[in-house]
C-alpha cells in the first residue's frame, strides 16, 4: 500500500482524498519510483478542485510534477537507485500521478536530476519553472538580447513568472513584472525585477496597435494581456505565450504581426522533445541562482494539498508549492 491523492468521479459525485491504495492498481509502466517531493502548478488546482475537464481518465492519482529515485526499472536508460525528475506527458491526467509516495511511469518519460538540485529544488522550479526556462530559450532562438530593451513578465508572482523573473534578471535582462499584488513588490525586486506594472493596464480591451515598449514579453496569462502585450512590443519583439490564466481567448489583431513584425512564439511543456527538456534542466541549473530559489517556496505535507489547490485557484498563493511526500 502506498499515499496518494486520489481523484474519484462516479454517479455520487467527485471526490478528491488523502488515502492508501493498493501496488496493484498503479498502471503500466517500465520504471518503478520513490516519489519525494511533487507540486502544486495551475493544472493540478484545476485537477484537483474540479474546476476544469483535466482529468480524463478516472480515477485519478493527481500531480504532474514529480522528483525522487528509481526503485526498480525495465528500461535500458535507467536502474535502481538513478535520481529523475518528471514533467507532464499527461501525467495526473491520463496517467497516475506523482502526488502520492510511489509511481509506476515511462522510462522515456524521465530527466535526468541535475546535480544542482535536491528533489525538493526540482520541485521548487517544477513544470512552472521548466516552462519559464522554455520561454527563455524560445526568446534565444529569435535573437532577444539583454541589451534589446525591456522585458515583460505577465502574472510575475505565479509560478512561472517567478522564475521566469529570477532567470531573465540573472541572465542580465530589464525584467519589468506585471501583477495585480502591489504588496508582493518586494518579492519581485528580490527575484530581479526592475519595475512592476499594475496587471489592471493590460487586462481589459485596448487597441489593436499600442506605444511601442517591449523587446520582448514571458506571459503565462493569455486573454487581452496576451493581446495587449503583443500590441506594446516593439519592431521585431518576440512573445513567448506559454497559460491562460486570465483565458484561452485571443481578441486581438494580426496588425502587431505584420506590421511591427512581432513573432508570437508558442511554447508547450506537456510533450516537449526529451532533448529539449534536457536542455531546459541543464541551464535551469547554470542559470537560476539557487538561493533565490527559497524565496519562491512554501513547502507543504501531502495532506495538505488539497486544502492549498483551492486557495492557489482562488490566487491566494504566490511562487511554488513544494509537497513533501513523506
Amino acid at each position: 500500500m502506498f499515499k496518494a491523492l486520489l481523484l474519484e468521479k462516479t454517479d455520487a459525485g467527485f471526490s478528491a482524498r488523502v488515502q492508501a491504495v493498493d501496488d496493484a492498481r498503479l498502471p503500466a509502466g517500465d520504471v518503478l519510483v520513490q516519489v519525494e517531493c511533487s507540486t502544486l502548478n495551475y493544472k493540478d488546482g484545476l485537477a484537483i478542485t474540479n474546476k476544469a475537464p483535466v482529468v480524463r481518465q478516472w480515477p485519478m492519482v493527481a500531480g504532474i510534477d514529480g522528483a525522487g529515485t528509481v526503485l526498480e526499472s525495465q528500461h535500458p536508460g535507467w536502474k535502481p537507485g538513478d535520481r529523475f525528475v518528471l514533467n507532464g506527458w499527461g501525467v495526473g491526467e491520463v496517467h497516475w500521478g506523482c502526488l502520492a509516495e510511489r509511481a509506476r511511469l515511462k522510462g522515456d518519460w524521465l530527466v535526468k536530476l541535475p546535480a544542482a538540485f535536491d528533489a525538493r529544488q526540482a520541485m521548487a522550479i517544477g513544470t512552472a519553472g521548466y516552462t519559464a526556462m522554455l520561454c527563455v530559450l524560445a526568446l534565444e532562438r529569435h535573437g532577444v538580447k539583454p541589451g534589446d530593451g525591456e522585458v515583460l513578465v505577465t502574472g510575475a508572482t505565479g509560478g512561472v513568472g517567478s522564475v521566469a523573473t529570477a532567470l531573465l534578471a540573472r541572465l542580465g535582462y530589464r525584467v519589468i513584472a506585471s501583477t495585480g499584488k502591489s504588496a508582493e513588490s518586494a518579492y519581485l525586486k528580490t527575484l530581479g525585477a526592475a519595475d512592476l506594472i499594475d496587471r489592471n493596464e493590460l487586462s481589459a480591451p485596448g487597441k489593436p496597435l499600442q506605444k511601442e515598449r517591449w523587446a520582448a514579453v514571458v506571459d503565462a496569462v493569455g486573454s487581452h494581456t496576451l493581446v495587449n502585450a503583443c500590441a506594446q512590443t516593439r519592431y521585431g519583439g518576440v512573445v513567448a505565450a506559454c497559460g491562460l490564466a486570465q483565458g484561452s481567448d485571443l481578441p486581438g489583431t494580426v496588425l502587431p504581426f505584420i506590421l511591427r513584425s512581432v513573432t508570437l512564439a508558442g511554447v508547450d511543456s506537456v510533450m516537449a522533445p526529451l532533448a529539449l527538456r534536457q536542455q531546459a534542466w541543464d541551464r535551469l541549473a547554470k542559470d537560476l541562482e539557487p538561493k533565490l530559489i527559497d524565496h519562491m517556496v512554501q513547502d507543504i505535507d501531502l495532506g495538505d494539498a488539497i486544502e492549498r489547490a483551492e486557495a492557489l485557484m482562488a490566487g491566494k498563493v504566490r511562487g511554488r508549492l513544494v509537497v513533501h511526500i513523506r
